[in-house]
């Protein structure tokens, strides 16, 4: 039978074993402490630490973690913006002072959790409650940036490094949704009418272009057709004036009356105007007075012209 003093010591023995042994996960950081004082660092993989008195204070992980935010700002025309965000975060590095500083900063993770959030939180409301809503949308990575410029040297001194912040969605309240699609909706009318107004001016203007081309075409084939009309009507009147001198130059020499050649034009004219008509009524004088009028004149002047000459 072994004694029960034995039985003690090896109890105490193997528990004093059992509580030297301390194991630590990859990824993870332990602090001990002796009689609360801050004692030392574990790393990862087993170590061994004084039994009783040296005791596992904290385990800090050292891999990324993320955490979902949901909060409202207020932006400088009094609209409030809805934001839904991811952050991501870290410790520092696994140095002694920030494992330190990651441990006893805060009296637990949901105390630390809670100041990191406010103070997203509020550096995010910080920025917006210096920019309009229309300008809210388009200012993602600005915001972004506004927010790690003023919490990397916070976070820093926790021992903390905010690695990324995601705006996964920025909404409005519902009566500023309605407005800002009444505002799209009314701009995308309005730049609409603009298009067709200068479709329609440009067809306007393209038709009366054509229009004036048509009318100085016009105009001109006009010109040029009274041009040639002209020319031939006083080409036509030469050749008579030839013909008639030419002919009242024979009639001299062989000594006939000029008058003659009034009578052929008279008759020729009566019968043109039979042949040329197309049934329109022509009114002549056809009485001996008439005609002695009409042979009359026409020799006042026939003279008219030889004096001119």
């Amino acid at each position: 039978m072994i004694p029960i003093g034995n039985i003690i010591v090896l109890a105490v023995f193997a528990g004093a074993i059992i509580t030297s042994v301390v194991t630590v996960q990859q990824g993870t950081i332990a602090i001990t402490t002796i009689f609360g004082k801050f004692r030392r660092v574990l790393r990862p993989g087993l170590n061994f630490k004084i039994p009783f008195i040296e005791r596992v204070f904290k385990k800090i992980s050292v891999q990324n973690r993320s955490a979902e935010l949901g909060f409202q700002a207020v932006t400088i025309d009094q609209a409030n913006v809805n934001f839904t965000a991811m952050l991501l975060y870290s410790v520092i590095n696994s140095d002694e002072e920030t494992i330190k500083n990651v441990a006893f900063k805060f009296v637990d993770e949901r105390n630390f959790m809670q100041a990191l959030v406010r103070s997203v939180e509020g550096s995010v409301r910080a920025f917006v409650a210096t920019k309009k809503q229309a300008e809210v949308l388009i200012l993602r990575r600005e915001i972004v940036e506004a927010v790690k410029d003023q919490l990397d040297k916070t976070l820093e001194e926790w021992g903390y490094h905010l690695i990324d912040l995601q705006l996964n969605d920025i909404t409005f309240d519902e009566e500023v949704m309605r407005s800002m699609a009444k505002v799209v909706a009314s701009n995308n009318l309005k730049s609409a009418a603009e298009n067709e107004g200068q479709a329609l001016l440009i067809t306007r203007t393209k038709a009366a272009e054509a229009e004036g081309n048509f009318i100085k075409i016009s105009a001109q084939a006009e010109k040029d057709a009274a041009q040639l009309k002209g020319q031939g009507i006083a080409l036509f009147r030469q050749e008579v004036a030839r013909g008639m001198a030419g002919a009242a130059r024979e009639m001299e020499e062989a000594n006939l009356d000029s008058s003659l050649i009034l009578f052929s034009m008279w008759t020729e004219a009566v019968k043109n105007f039979a042949q040329e008509g197309k049934g329109n009524v022509i009114f002549l004088d056809g009485s001996t007075d008439g005609m002695q009028k009409t042979m009359k004149d026409m020799m006042a002047l026939n003279q008219i012209n030889n004096q001119k000459k």
